[in-house]
């Protein structure tokens, strides 16, 4: 199977966060053209409670199939129901995939506390591209993205090598989308400008220098995506607070998970931390 081939993972657990990122994994596949596979891992336990999870598992699966035949005809997803924990059951299928999607975890009224440990782990670990899924938003497919506004995808990326990965999901992201516009994100700082060998307490040369990091970032797949318009956003400050403000009407929006030596939680940089936990709508981690 070539890399054009690997299945979207869908994880399933029965929550409505759950169901929404069914869907969205599923008209995902469809425009994509790729197979899908919807998970739902059993819990270790004693075998007569094991035996009855198999159970809800398999109803839980079913159910989960006849949700995508009717948004997704014609895409006949294969289940799986592996006896393992959720994050290490997606992290490991996750090794021959061309992502994994799951929905986020309400855990009480506090905004930064809407992201589940298992769709945080996965996120944080997985080698593939991680889709959280947040909940509230109804699932569209790409023509109705497009109708109603929410067509843009948009992109956080840094002054290094860690986002050619972010910008070769984003840019095919935003051409599987018909008239998908492509916002690239990237934040910059005087001292950001200065430890990268640019201009020093000079605000105009250092967005200029910012401006110059965008230009050579995207040059070339300006070429391999001519259909994608792409608008570029220097941005002064942390790109967390216009990435978040973005996901809410946006596609998706793709963050790089690791950015140099930069830790927090299980490994999120603090710009990947802050966008997933706060966004409103459905966001890719990428790892480097």
């Amino acid at each position: 199977m070539t890399s054009s081939e690997l299945p979207v993972i869908a994880g399933v657990d029965g929550s409505s966060p759950g169901r929404e990122a069914l869907d969205w994994a599923a008209r995902e596949a469809l425009v994509r053209g790729l197979p899908l596979v919807v998970v739902h891992a059993v819990r270790h336990t004693r075998r007569a409670g094991q035996e009855a999870q198999r159970r809800e598992a398999e109803e839980l699966l079913t159910e989960s199939v006849r949700r995508v035949n009717e948004i997704a005809p014609g895409l006949h997803p294969t289940t799986l129901a592996p006896l393992d924990f959720p994050a290490a059951a997606l992290t490991s299928l996750g090794r021959a995939a061309s992502m994994v999607v799951v929905g986020s975890r309400g855990l009480g009224g506090f905004r930064s506390l809407m992201l589940g440990s298992n769709s945080l782990a996965t996120a944080s670990m997985a080698r593939c591209p991680v889709v959280v899924v947040h909940g509230g938003q109804p699932a569209r497919d790409p023509e109705e993205e497009a109708t109603e506004g929410f067509r843009d995808v948009v992109a956080g990326v840094a002054a290094d090598e860690s986002s050619e990965s972010v910008l070769e999901f984003a840019f095919e992201a935003a051409a599987s989308r018909p008239g998908a516009r492509l916002r690239i994100v990237h934040g910059w700082t005087m001292f950001s400008s200065m430890l990268s060998g640019g201009p020093v307490f000079d605000r105009d040369a250092a967005a200029d220098s910012a401006e110059r990091t965008l230009a050579e970032l995207t040059a070339g797949r300006r070429e391999e995506y001519p259909q994608v318009e792409v608008v570029k956003e220097p941005v002064n400050g942390s790109a967390s607070h216009t990435l978040v403000a973005a996901s809410a009407t946006a596609a998706l929006t793709v963050i790089g998970r690791r950015r140099g030596g930069e830790s927090l939680g299980l490994g999120l940089s603090p710009v990947a931390q802050t966008t997933l936990t706060h966004a409103r709508g459905p966001v890719a981690v990428v790892p480097g």
